[in-house]
């Protein structure tokens, strides 16, 4: 019996040791289990199966999808008055203010200073500042080249200056024909303007302290070309005089050229909405073509009769004709040629422009090429204006002006954001209130004042646009 008794005994350890071996793999059965409990995990993309529906749920509104994408400012010609109302309480909300500011500054300006003096908008009141606005106004335009890249070019004075020495000394001094002297002239320009480029460019120079040396050693040359006398004046009927001298007294050729103008503007518009409409993109209906073409042979019309008809007028003045000219060839280039928008590509974002194919370092050595012509040829129009070419030309308050008419006209001081136009508008602002003040007899100090309180509230203003359009999502 104890044998007995002790077997059980004997086995039972065993069987211990069997239970634990057999339940080794009972404990891993939860293991086993695991696919088990991750079969819901399994069943996951069953549950995201409304998920990949959700398309199938759009697909009836597959039409409103579309025209959803559709941006709504390119139906804002669709929606007539209305939507041009809205779109313009959305470019004032987003800061795209353009250049609404300084067409009302022109506005207040006009009115304030007529109030004061009912000369100021007489015929020969605004033919002098048509003869005054071109000069500076063509080298604002190459200025307004180079801020589209982000730049400045602080040359331009002592350019102008060396370019009207150069055609005095060759045309007055060595008798060399008065229309290959203008051409040497501007060529200089342009030879001056594309080596700031080169060192800007290829060499790594800033631009502001290219130019400003250019400023100096420039300026320094213009004075040594001069001589001991300083100044050449210039001669009678020379083509350098009558830049500014001469005016279309012909009734008939002032409002020849505004006809033509009107003309070449509708054409423009109406070629521009045939491209649109061949692109299958939205474009300006006949009534916008023909209410933009009212406004502006009303506008051309008006000019060319206040500055023919009442008594006293000169008539139509060359120097304007030529500024306008350089105005629509410079807009031409910018808004509707491949260059154009490489301009506008590289002073958005050179480094971007570089990876799409653009030769960055070729765009801006030619901007700088234009910008040293544009001034050459401005000061052709300053020499006319003085008289001669002087050792002073190009000096004094003639970069602020030029700087200042650029960017009071509505181009940025930051790049890739501007219009040629602006040339135009600034100088107006600028010439207008320097007009109205000598009409009124201020110093020219409060002039200077007020010029750079204009200037520093332009630029308050890009710097606002800028920073609201970034708030609002639109650069």
């Amino acid at each position: 019996m104890s044998d007995l008794t002790k077997e059980p005994a004997a086995t039972e350890p065993g069987a211990a040791e069997d239970a634990e071996t057999t339940e080794a793999p009972a404990t891993e059965a939860p293991a086993t289990e695991a696919p088990a409990t991750e079969a819901p995990a399994t069943e996951a993309p069953a549950t995201e199966a409304p998920v990949t529906e959700a398309p199938e749920t759009d697909a009836p509104a597959a039409d409103a999808v579309q025209a959803a994408a559709i941006d709504p400012r390119l139906l804002v010609r669709e929606q007539g008055f209305a939507g041009y109302l809205n779109d313009f309480k959305r470019r004032v909300r987003g800061g795209e203010l353009g250049s609404l500011p300084v067409i009302i500054g022109l506005f207040v300006i006009a009115v304030v200073f007529q109030l004061k003096n009912s000369s100021f908008l007489s015929a020969d009141s605004l033919a002098n500042i048509g003869v005054y606005t071109s000069g500076l106004g063509i080298m604002a335009v190459g200025i307004v080249f180079v801020l589209l890249l982000g730049e400045i070019d602080l040359s331009v004075g002592s350019v102008a200056g060396v370019g009207a020495a150069v055609w005095a000394v060759l045309s007055v001094t060595n008798g060399v024909n008065d229309w290959v002297a203008v051409l040497i002239a501007i060529a200089t320009g342009v030879v001056i303007g594309a080596l700031h480029g080169f060192f800007f460019a290829k060499i790594g120079v800033p631009a502001f302290v290219v130019t400003l040396a250019g400023f100096l050693g420039w300026s320094g040359l213009q004075i040594w070309m001069m001589g001991k006398e300083g100044s050449i004046n210039t001669p009678s009927g020379s083509v350098v005089e009558n830049l500014t001298g001469y005016y279309f007294e012909d009734k008939g050729a002032a409002y020849g050229l505004a006809l033509v103008a009107v003309l070449a503007y509708a054409g423009s518009l109406l070629l521009d909405s045939k491209r649109r409409r061949a692109a299958a993109l939205p474009s300006r209906p006949l009534s916008e073509i023909l209410l933009r073409t009212g406004v502006v042979a009303v506008l051309a019309f008006v000019v060319a009769y206040v500055l023919n008809e009442p008594a006293g007028a000169r008539g139509l003045p060359l120097a304007l004709v030529l500024f306008l000219a350089v105005l629509v060839i410079a807009d031409f280039v910018v808004r509707r040629t491949t260059y154009g928008r490489q301009i506008f590509a590289v002073g958005g974002n050179a480094e971007a422009a570089r990876r799409a194919g653009i030769n960055v370092n070729k765009i801006r050595i030619s901007v700088f090429a234009v910008s040293g012509m544009l001034a050459a040829f401005g000061g052709l129009f300053i020499a006319s204006l003085s008289g001669g070419a002087t050792k002073n030309l190009g000096s004094g308050n003639t970069l602020m002006n030029v700087i200042a008419a650029a960017v009071i006209g509505g181009t940025s001081l930051f790049g890739g954001r501007g219009k040629i136009w602006s040339a135009l508008l600034g100088m107006l602002v600028i010439q207008s209130i320097q007009q109205g003040l000598n009409l009124l007899g201020m110093a020219s100090e409060i002039q200077y004042m007020i010029t750079g309180a204009v200037l520093l509230a332009a630029v308050v203003i890009d710097s606002v646009s800028r920073r609201t359009q970034k708030t609002a999502g639109r650069t």
